[in-house]
């Protein structure tokens, strides 16, 4: 597993280079994991309606082709894209969701922090709020797309949404959760240790 950190990166930058990665990869081009952050940004996936987007607060919407409504990227939220080949990995699209599922879990509970799923809505929550954010898009059994943490960010440009397209949802962040985040709620440490509890989820699944 090659993983890359690309530092904060304009959000179409990177949804490009997914694309083309995924287009070109041949059986033998490695499975990577690409961390960054993105400038704010919102981004409507494939079945996102626009009556989600509840003011306009001068915030770009991209439109792209992963699955599920919109939600918003921004600084102090470590996104973690998963460009793999599903198929030599031999493991489903539920599957996979299942495991960076608890990758989040497992990553959140190093810190003291008790999270869970939810049936039929894919993400991590804290009690009511949602923390981590998901969307795939498959593609000759390649993935990409992948999955966002909050982890210290401005969360006020939620409230223009519904966020994942659920009216009222609340949503929060790593910094919220701890009593002193000095320190512990680094990017760059979040990102690393993301990155470290993905890769192990996918190794058990294909062990």
């Amino acid at each position: 597993m090659i993983v890359k950190r690309l530092g904060r990166i304009d959000y179409p930058a990177v949804f490009a280079a997914m694309q083309d990665f995924t287009a070109t990869r041949s059986d033998d081009t490695a499975d990577e994991i690409w961390l960054c952050e993105h400038p704010p940004v919102f981004t409507q996936g494939l079945s996102g309606k626009p009556e989600h987007l509840l003011k306009d607060l001068g915030i770009a919407v991209v439109q792209i082709d992963r699955g599920g409504q919109i939600t918003y990227h921004g600084p102090g939220q470590v996104v973690a894209y998963l460009l793999l080949d599903l198929r030599r990995r031999q493991i489903t699209v539920r599957g996979l969701v299942q495991r960076i599922e608890q990758a989040v879990i497992d990553l959140l509970a190093d810190y003291g922090v008790s999270a869970a799923r939810r049936d039929g809505a894919p993400g991590v929550y804290v009690g009511e709020a949602k923390i981590a954010a998901l969307g795939l898009r498959i593609k000759h059994g390649c993935s990409y797309h992948g999955v966002s943490l909050n982890v210290d960010m401005d969360l006020r440009p939620y409230d223009a949404i519904n966020p994942c397209g659920y009216e009222g949802l609340a949503v929060t962040q790593l910094r919220a959760l701890l009593p002193n985040c000095e320190g512990e709620c680094d990017t760059v440490k979040v990102g690393d240790a993301l990155a470290e509890h993905l890769a192990r989820q996918l190794e058990e699944a294909t062990s």
